[in-house]
């Protein structure tokens, strides 16, 4: 029971208080006037009611000695439970004034002052003059499943904040539509299950079944695609759009670009684009955020780090000693690179300089032409890739083998390039990537 349900049980006993003294005043009221009567009539009959008036006299001044007990043991409660109530405050005060806070451990402390605290009420409820002893069954029942999901969901709370501490673009998917979230992940990796084969075309997912069906090649997938980039988009969408935006301007500087923060979504690493040219590798990290937010030093911390791991991997039996990534970053060889919409803090620009991070800063998404027009290494068929085909983000474009990026249906087709077929059930499936 509650500060607010003992406050009502003794709003109620106050009332009836009040019933009962009126109800002695309506019954002296009631003696008087059979006083008066008596004195008409028998003597006896006088005698029968005063002996009656007095039982129920004596009655009502018990009921209301019980009453005045109830309410000494209602406001005995009340202080009790407010001290409670005050020692939590207290201890919540100095729980989380400690400089460890977001660890295991404090969810763990403070646990078992809450269990401790429930004992002691339970203790109370069993002790007292008029013993509660099943309202103190119940707190114990009710607190022992209560402590063990807080004790979850706080240690669980606090292990991911940690995470993301480690791994900060884990916090880029908070405020996401969940829902929205999990599908595309479930659908990057069905994909990878299925070795990439589409169900079904995923052009129709833009066009009713009559336009599908009766419009012309060019009209149909160029309205597919101006619905696309019409669609209202996510976060998760838009800084798969930045990405994408940032790949094709390296490619445009002759750059081969592999998405790898699109392709293994959140297997990425916090490497968003691996860039090559020749010996140089550009580890790219892309941040597409609003002009409110800063990129803080973590951020260029993690792209450092991953970058070393990066280099490890692709070097690993190869001899060469970790001692030696500075002078390799040095010679610009390898080198990570942080764009972002917005713009960093002072420590995170101190950091970029002092581990060699490239940074450009206010790099807003523009439009681009966004189809990719392939030719095929395996029969040097000309096909051409829309933003929402299952290839699309696999299909390396290079410039020297006459492939490139146009902005409409009608340009691609006017180049001899036809879209591409992947999707399940077309007798035309074939691998487009080179």
């Amino acid at each position: 029971m509650n500060v607010e349900e003992f406050k009502k049980k003794f709003q109620l006993l106050e009332q009836k208080v009040k019933e009962i003294s009126s109800l002695k005043n309506e019954l002296e009221d009631f003696r008087q006037n059979i006083d008066l009567k008596i004195r008409r009539n028998e003597v006896n009959t006088k005698k029968i009611i005063d002996e009656y008036l007095l039982k129920r006299k004596t009655e009502l001044i018990d009921q209301e000695r019980q009453i005045e007990y109830s309410i000494e043991g209602i406001e005995k409660d009340k202080a009790f439970f407010n001290s409670v109530i005050k020692q939590d405050r207290q201890a919540l005060i100095k729980i989380f004034k400690e400089k460890s806070i977001g660890f295991p451990w404090l969810a763990m402390a403070y646990n078992d002052y809450i269990e401790l605290r429930d004992e002691e009420i339970s203790q109370y409820l069993e002790e007292k003059e008029y013993p509660a002893l099943k309202a103190a069954e119940a707190v114990r029942i009710a607190n022992s499943g209560k402590r063990r999901v807080e004790k979850e969901y706080r240690i669980a709370k606090y292990i991911l904040k940690y995470y993301e501490d480690l791994f900060p673009w884990l916090m880029e998917f908070r405020g996401e539509d969940l829902d929205d979230l999990i599908r595309q992940t479930l659908e990057n990796k069905e994909r990878k299950i299925i070795f990439d084969e589409e169900v079904d075309d995923p052009a129709k997912k833009w066009l009713t079944q009559a336009e599908y069906e009766n419009l012309s090649t060019v009209e149909k997938y160029q309205l597919a695609l101006d619905r696309y980039r019409q669609k209202r988009k996510g976060r998760w969408q838009i800084g798969r759009d930045y990405e994408r935006y940032v790949g094709y301007l390296y490619e445009k500087e002759g750059y081969r670009v592999y998405y790898q923060g699109i392709v293994e979504g959140l297997e990425d690493l916090g490497r968003d684009l691996i860039c090559t040219k020749g010996k140089l590798t550009e580890i790219v990290q892309c941040k597409c955020w609003s002009q409110k937010k800063l990129i803080h030093e973590k951020h260029i911390n993690q792209l450092f780090g991953t970058t070393v791991m990066y280099w490890i991997k692709t070097h690993s039996g190869k001899g060469v000693q970790l001692e030696l990534f500075p002078k390799i970053m040095h010679s610009g060889d390898i080198k990570p690179c942080f764009i972002t919409s917005t713009i960093l803090s002072p420590a995170a620009k101190e950091f970029a300089t002092a581990l060699g991070v490239k940074i450009r800063e206010n790099y807003p998404l523009s439009s681009y032409p966004s189809i990719k027009c392939n030719v095929s290494r395996k029969n040097g068929e000309r096909i051409y890739h829309l933003p929402f085909d299952q290839q699309y983000d696999k299909t390396i474009i290079e410039h020297e083998r006459n492939e490139c990026y146009v902005e409409t249906v009608a340009e691609a087709e006017a180049l001899g390039f036809r879209r591409a077929f992947k999707w399940r059930g077309d007798s035309k499936n074939e691998s487009t990537t080179t």
